[in-house]
């Protein structure tokens, strides 16, 4: 069947960037259709950010009752209930599901489940069921995603070797878990497994873990994690697996050519992210794709006329909060605007105990482009809020341009630092003066006093380091 009649913006995607760009493009006025063949919400709501948070909030209360001695509490874990943890997990993705499908009804946004095919521009196939439709449009916005990759080691194809979307539907506790990868996601799963008593080693090609982050955090972040039990296994990479009594059989080598082998009932491979340019009609469109990222300028447009793209599907920084951005700008550019992206301020967080994010430009980024750094630091040890919740490790720190005293990026590890980091990113993205920061009247006792201090450090104004 072919609607005859154009919708203003057609969608490609239904995950962040993409439904995103449907809700924006419906306040504006526009008639909008949204492709989607899986679930709203795309991988961050259904097989990535929130179901791992729920997760990790479980493990997070095991983790309290380990510790409740400390504090004067005689409890103990009794054990662990799988079935009512990731089905809490489920209710929550459930109801945050049923509220983006609520949004896009409300705006009038037409939802065709199915598999969407970009026929070129201004033009989409729908296949479902019942048939297929060609919807017509007068702007695209391409939103596809990505997916789990799978590095090409032998034995990757084994049953109990599991990528994030398997570890999120595990029917029940692994008895040992080797991790492949030690980026986000890796760390995260890491940390839920460990804390309900899951053994856990975590292999990584690189020197330290998330590669990328600040040194510093990452190494007071990696024995936080060792204290926890989590092994790490750093410059060292996956040879093989194997089949073998325990379940697998593993392969490791590290930079010296030593090889070493361990016995895990699981193997979750977290080796990154794989965009999905390669299906839908992509590749067949001549869009211009460069190492697998549809090629987009400032406003979002791809190589061909009247479509955009947004999201994992463009390469960078591959976030939700980012897929919220692109989708935005992407269709306020299809609508007659005039909006260039701006990834200056982008936060990027690691959900572990302690938490860790990060914003704007790292001190080696910072003076690579010629800036004189003045850097701040102030440790949460210091700080009277961190104490009395007895959490210690980590600290903040801030980067700043000597001369004009601006912030330029920031650094927090710490209890709540997924939280603590809008206030840098505020910072960033307003260039607003560390003496400013340093100036504002924070709360006491509260863990951003640590900000306060920071900031306060990096022009000499520190009143309690």
């Amino acid at each position: 069947m072919d609607r005859h009649d154009p919708v203003d913006i057609a969608v490609l995607g239904g995950g962040p960037a993409g439904y995103v760009a449907a809700l924006r493009a419906a306040q504006l006025g526009a008639s909008v259709a949204l492709i989607e063949e899986r679930e709203l919400g795309g991988t961050c709501l259904n097989r990535g950010c929130i179901p791992t948070k729920a997760l990790l909030r479980s493990a997070q209360v095991a983790s309290l009752l380990a510790t409740s001695k400390q504090f004067g509490i005689h409890a103990s874990l009794e054990g662990i209930d799988w079935p009512t943890i990731f089905g809490r997990k489920d209710r929550v993705v459930k109801r945050l599901r049923t509220g983006v499908e609520h949004l896009l009804s409300r705006g009038k946004v037409q939802v065709l489940s199915g598999r969407g095919t970009f026929l070129g521009p201004n033009r989409l196939r729908v296949e479902n069921g019942a048939g297929e439709q060609i919807v017509n449009a007068r702007k695209i916005i391409l939103a596809t995603g990505s997916c789990p990759s799978l590095p090409p080691i032998p034995g990757i194809e084994l049953e109990n070797v599991i990528t994030s979307d398997e570890a999120l539907a595990l029917p029940a506790p692994p008895e040992s878990v080797l991790v492949i990868g030690a980026g986000v996601i890796g760390i995260e799963f890491s940390a839920f497994f460990r804390a309900l008593g899951i053994p856990v080693t975590v292999v990584e090609q690189c020197e330290q873990i998330l590669p990328g982050t600040d040194p510093d955090a990452a190494a007071e972040l990696t024995r936080a994690l060792k204290r926890q039990g989590v092994k790490f296994h750093l410059s060292s990479s996956v040879q093989a697996i194997k089949s073998a009594a325990a379940g697998l059989q593993v392969t490791l080598q590290d930079e010296k050519n030593n090889a070493r082998q361990f016995e895990v009932s699981h193997v979750l491979v977290a080796t990154g992210r794989q965009l999905r340019s390669d299906e839908a009609g992509l590749p067949e469109s001549g869009l211009a794709i460069e190492r697998g990222a549809v090629v987009v300028d400032a406003h979002m447009r791809t190589s061909l006329p009247d479509t955009y793209a947004a999201g994992d599907l463009v390469g960078g920084q591959l976030l939700a909060h980012v897929g919220y951005l692109e989708g935005r700008v992407a269709v306020e550019n299809a609508l007659g605007y005039n909006r260039a992206i701006d990834y200056t301020a982008i936060p990027a967080c690691i959900y572990s105990w302690p938490e860790l994010a990060q914003v704007g430009l790292s001190e080696q980024q910072a003076k690579e482009r010629g800036i004189s750094v003045a850097v701040g630091r102030f440790d949460f040890r210091a700080n009277g809020k961190a104490l009395g919740l007895g959490d210690r490790d980590g600290f903040v720190k801030v980067i700043v341009d000597r001369d004009s005293e601006t912030v330029l990026g920031g650094v927090i590890l710490g209890a709540e630092a997924t939280e603590l980091i809008s206030e840098l990113v505020l910072a960033v993205q307003a260039k607003i003066p560390a003496s400013v920061l340093a100036e504002l009247v924070h709360p006491h006792p509260t863990l951003s006093e640590a900000v306060m201090e920071a900031a306060a450090d990096a022009v000499g104004r520190a009143i309690h380091k």
